[in-house]
């Protein structure tokens, strides 16, 4: 804005004093100072407010104009308020250094000139970003010339002063502005645990968190079918209602879907959309300011959508080798399509690399749309290095998806030793949902469940086949879990494990509580401990002075407890037969 606007805006009451020939300086922000020199706080372009109580005598005058002169403010507005009338040396400084002088009336406020001034500026300052954006979506557009959504973020830090990240459904940290910190990994993850869960409830953004430093983020999702912002702008959520990282309000039961998209189940887009946060509170932005954030998560979808179409040809090498394993292909020719993927996954690798299978399937409680796609989205996601910073990592995992399941092809070389997941044999299933169980529990809960299973890795194509039945079986493991998110490795197949999940209920509860129930109803009565002591008993393989050590206990109390379990029970723990019962029966519990 100019200083004119300033004179025109008669509820400011502003008065000028000197400095006419000047009114067509541009004002970049505000600023309220009483300091003898606060040249050290002035980045140029200001409106400076002050109230004069730096001003002893009228030797004082020259020095503080001069300095706000050499740091390039654009003029002075000087109040009434303490000191009456503006002293006349004030004056004639200003006009000696063509500074423009104001006066501020005694009945108005400097907060009413400053809010003036910071949102005649900002929005302003928005409008331009606005034209930016515009040019880079073009160049966005048309090739990789635009920076991609670094720059994007970059813009809004320096034009808005807006810090901003984009995440994953899961939490990653796919862009942040370079400028600014990187937000801190568990932040991440809770903020996307709160926007899938806010987004599945169907409720209209932007949504706000507040975590536990009381630092508020407005979350845009970031989507491909064009900004909701004009009718979602007009009505953002209450600012007395925002949604927190403690809870946010609302009860538990089951969320109304969000509305379908291209013809894809809303609950899919849901758990396969990025994500735009603010380091802001959206609830009182002016619809133009939301309109403008929309607009850049539009501008976010270009680079999303390309790089989701560079995936295509890794998708269509999993499918292929998929459809042959499926069909019972000759070895040879699953061979011949696998050297074929592996220069493409595995760029500048000289051997044939050994391969994991990963199944995934995405099921709704309802029975409704097939969740292959899905599941094909959170696959690519969480095999990817959670530490990486861009989605990149992806380029070297191939995933197909049939009906409701999903199936990766992993090359090892690409992961071994990248994260957790990974052991130098291969991944491993609960590593591989540890960091983002939490967001992706929210984006399911109420409807929704995400199931996982592993293979052992294999070095030929011979072995392919077996892997994905493999995955599969370890699936079917992982599904009859309780909870939204379960995963299960090759290694549980050749456990007792695999046989507890398929126990029907009601044998496991007659098999638990003939051989439990009587020592957990002692313990109620007697506060004996009885089952933790079997456990104990258990788990040391029946070494009486292992199992003491453990409990703290005296061997003789040791032998005690045993002998009444006994008792209680009518089976003998130094028979393994029985040994074996008890542990099942604990397992099963």
């Amino acid at each position: 804005m100019r200083l004119r606007a300033l004179l025109e805006t008669d509820a400011l009451g502003l008065a000028l004093l000197c400095g006419e020939d000047e009114l067509d300086r541009t004002v970049h922000g505000v600023m309220t100072t009483d300091l003898r020199d606060p040249s050290r706080y002035l980045s140029g372009g200001e409106l400076v407010l002050s109230g004069l109580a730096w001003r002893r005598d009228a030797a004082d005058s020259e020095p503080f104009v001069r300095r706000l002169v050499q740091a390039g403010v654009a003029a002075l507005a000087a109040g009434e308020a303490e000191l009456g009338a503006v002293p006349e040396d004030l004056v004639v400084a200003c006009a000696r250094h063509r500074l423009p002088l104001f006066v501020v009336h005694e009945s108005v406020a400097f907060a009413t000139v400053t809010e003036h001034v910071v949102r005649q500026v900002s929005g302003e300052r928005a409008g331009d970003l606005a034209a930016v954006v515009d040019r880079h979506r073009r160049l966005m557009t048309s090739g990789p010339a635009g920076g991609g959504p670094d720059m994007v973020l970059d813009l809004l830090g320096t034009d808005l002063d807006l810090r901003a990240w984009v995440l994953s459904p899961t939490g990653r940290l796919i862009a942040g502005s370079k400028a600014g910190p990187r937000l801190p990994d568990d932040v991440c993850v809770r903020i996307a645990a709160e926007h899938l869960a806010a987004a599945r409830s169907g409720r209209p953004g932007p949504h706000r968190v507040t975590l536990d430093d009381r630092t508020t983020y407005s979350l845009f999702p970031v989507r491909g079918d064009g900004p909701a912002a004009p009718t979602v702008a007009a009505a953002p959520q209450p600012a007395q209602a925002p949604q927190t990282a403690h809870g946010g309000p609302g009860g538990h039961g089951t969320p109304p879907s969000p509305e379908p998209r291209d013809g894809r189940d809303g609950r899919e887009t849901v758990l396969s959309d990025w994500l735009l946060v603010v380091e802001a509170d959206a609830g009182d932005w002016a619809e133009e300011r939301l309109d403008l954030l929309y607009g850049v998560t539009q501008l976010i979808v270009v680079e999303r959508d390309r790089r989701n179409a560079a995936r295509t040809v890794r998708r269509r090498l999993a499918q292929e080798v998929l459809e042959l394993v499926q069909a019972g292909a000759a070895p040879a020719e699953v061979a011949a399509r696998l050297r074929v993927a592996a220069p493409v996954l595995v760029p500048g690798l000289g051997a044939a690399p050994h391969w994991q299978v990963v199944v995934a399937r995405v099921e709704w409680d309802d029975g409704g749309a097939e969740g292959g796609a899905a599941a094909q989205a959170l696959l690519e996601e969480i095999l990817v290095d959670p530490a990486s910073t861009g989605p990149e990592q992806s380029d070297r995992i191939a995933v197909a998806h049939t009906g409701d399941e999903a199936v990766a092809l992993v090359p090892l070389p690409a992961v071994a030793g990248a994260h957790d997941g990974a052991d130098g044999r291969g991944l491993l299933a609960d590593a591989l949902l540890e960091a983002i169980r939490d967001p992706l529990t929210a984006g399911l809960d109420g409807d929704g469940r995400l199931t996982l299973g592993v293979s052992a890795a294999v070095h030929s194509a011979e072995g392919l086949r077996g892997a994905l039945e493999e995955a599969r079986h370890a699936r079917r493991v992982a599904a009859a879990r309780p909870g939204r998110v379960c995963a299960a490795g090759h290694h549980e197949l050749a456990s007792h494990v695999l046989l507890l999940p398929f126990v029907p209920d009601d044998v496991r509860r007659a098999f638990t509580a003939r051989l439990l129930d009587p020592l957990r109803d002692y313990d109620r009565r007697h506060r004996a401990e009885l089952i933790p002591t079997l456990e104990a008993f258990l788990d040391c393989d029946g070494s009486w002075t292992r199992c003491a050590a453990r409990l703290h206990l005296h061997v003789n109390t040791l032998r005690y407890r045993v002998g009444r379990i006994e008792q209680l029970t009518g089976r003998d723990l130094s028979r393994l037969e029985d040994k074996l019962d008890f542990f099942l029966a604990l397992r099963m519990s």
